[in-house]
């Protein structure tokens, strides 16, 4: 059974919290290993490159939806045990464990609270919410499904990146914008249901957040504050290079009146690796997700729209080297605007 796959979401987490629980260095050296060998297969094991195809349609129960409702505690283990071997580690050590827990919570965790949250089922939503609130950016629990699901691949969204703005000018530009984005969204709505902050879970989740940093500085433990920032710090960073990846130089034609054409399957940047959606929940059909943002991750489609030079894990990487990164995407951009397409 192809979904069988999908039990790979929990390999990673558990890797980590046995690795972290054996020091530093070596959930450091785990984590750098994890994510070469994720790239690797993706670009270069025959066969790798198309995923199984999507699951049937199921009425009523989302399919596989308990696989990413158990990992929420596995993440919440790993940073439990994450902040305990932090305690009194040095700064190289806080690093390391940072990197290995942010790894996890950024490239997985993040990516189920967003499948969560497109949940029909409230419980599924509050998952999420713990989940975003656990790497302090609750914010794109706002954002994302009022803001980019309306404006992603245009120039009102934060969270799209442009043809020729590297990843470090993006990133300025979209947290900040996204974070100014979910705090006017969501005092418009609770203008509308006329309710005050008290109702609003996004005061509440950055209440949260804010109440634990100031608790270790006060507690006087830096060495786990370190922890919990680095590792949020990274996760934050996975997040907003995906988002960089996703809609690159992609645009949305917008009338004069604001009137924006219908999201297509042209509007997003699409990838089929078997490695990278298997642990991604297929996160990288993602015109079909924009095009039905309702539908269980095993269900997606991949579609024949813009595709990636490799998954995400390499496209990371890749991103990150600005030069590189648009030798590779500006042809794939020309051909497409060739035919009429981009």
């Amino acid at each position: 059974m192809s979904d069988a796959r999908f039990l790979l979401i929990w390999l990673l987490p558990t890797m980590a919290l046995l690795n972290v629980g054996q020091g530093a260095a070596r959930a450091g050296l785990w984590t750098l290993m994890s994510w070469a060998l994720i790239a690797g297969i993706d670009a270069f094991w025959p066969g790798a490159q198309k995923s199984p195809p999507p699951a049937a349609p199921t009425d009523g129960k989302p399919p596989l939806a308990w696989l990413l409702r158990l990992y929420v505690p596995l993440q919440l283990g790993l940073m439990g045990v994450g902040l305990f071997a932090a305690a009194q580690g040095t700064v190289w050590e806080v690093a390391c464990l940072a990197l290995a827990v942010g790894f996890v919570t950024g490239g997985q965790g993040i990516t189920y609270a967003h499948e969560l949250g497109h949940s029909r089922h409230r419980g599924d939503r509050l998952l999420a919410w713990v989940l975003m609130t656990s790497v302090g950016y609750p914010q794109f629990m706002v954002e994302h499904y009022r803001g980019h699901h309306v404006r992603a691949a245009t120039r009102d969204d934060p969270a799209s990146a442009r043809r020729g703005e590297s990843l470090w000018r993006f990133l300025p530009r979209t947290v900040g914008g996204s974070f100014m984005g979910a705090w006017r969204l969501e005092a418009a709505r609770l203008r509308q249901l006329k309710q005050g902050w008290l109702h609003s879970p996004l005061a509440w989740a950055t209440a949260v957040n804010a109440a634990l940093v100031l608790a270790l500085a006060a507690w006087g433990q830096y060495a786990m504050l370190g922890f919990w920032l680095g590792q949020s710090a990274f996760a934050i960073w996975l997040l907003e290079t995906v988002n960089y990846i996703e809609h690159y130089g992609l645009e949305r034609q917008v009338s004069a009146s604001g009137q924006r054409e219908p999201f297509g399957l042209m509007h997003a940047w699409n990838a089929d690796h078997m490695a990278t959606n298997s642990v991604l929940a297929n996160l990288q059909r993602h015109s079909d997700h924009h095009m039905h943002a309702w539908k269980p991750f095993p269900t997606l489609q991949a579609l024949p729209g813009p595709q990636l030079p490799t998954g995400y894990a390499g496209c990371l990487m890749l991103a990150a080297l600005p030069p590189l990164w648009f030798g590779l995407m500006h042809p794939r951009l020309d051909a497409l605007r060739a035919q009429g397409l981009g």
